[in-house]
């Protein structure tokens, strides 16, 4: 049923409450695990920010697709593919999900309420209503 599953992480704990569901399902169906960390380079940091600054936060990625790919080997998980974005997150979960045929995507909330997810927006609701394939979304603890 799932070839490849995309998992979005940030490195929050909202994406950690969602890791063990994607090695799951990927485990499950034996499928491609794919995970994808978005370098949102429309925030004020990266826009007035050094070039230090952009090296920065590309290492910050490394280390959690690093760390990520070890929970999924110890798992059990062989097949795993990592990838760094730049851009706006939710176009470019999007973007990889139709390039590279994603069949599920996997991703965590930090299940905002009220003012800060209107002004913040939601990067797994706007996933949720335009990506082509099913997205299952997995809220962290409020603890």
């Amino acid at each position: 049923m799932y070839d490849d599953v995309l998992f979005p992480t940030d490195g929050s704990e909202g994406a950690a409450a969602a890791l063990g569901h994607a090695i799951d399902h990927a485990l499950t169906y034996e499928a491609t695990l794919h995970v994808l960390y978005v370098i949102e380079e429309t925030a004020p940091t990266v826009e007035t920010g050094t070039p230090e600054l952009l090296e920065e936060l590309e290492q910050e990625g490394e280390r959690i697709l690093e760390d990520t790919r070890a929970e999924a080997k110890a798992a059990g998980l062989e097949s795993i593919r990592g990838s760094i974005a730049g851009g706006a997150p939710y176009r470019r979960i999007l973007d990889y999900v139709d390039e590279h045929d994603v069949d599920l995507v996997v991703m965590g909330t930090h299940g905002r309420r009220g003012v800060d997810r209107y002004l913040l927006g939601s990067v797994a609701e706007k996933v949720v209503r335009t990506a082509t394939c099913p997205v299952m979304t997995v809220r962290a603890d409020e603890d």
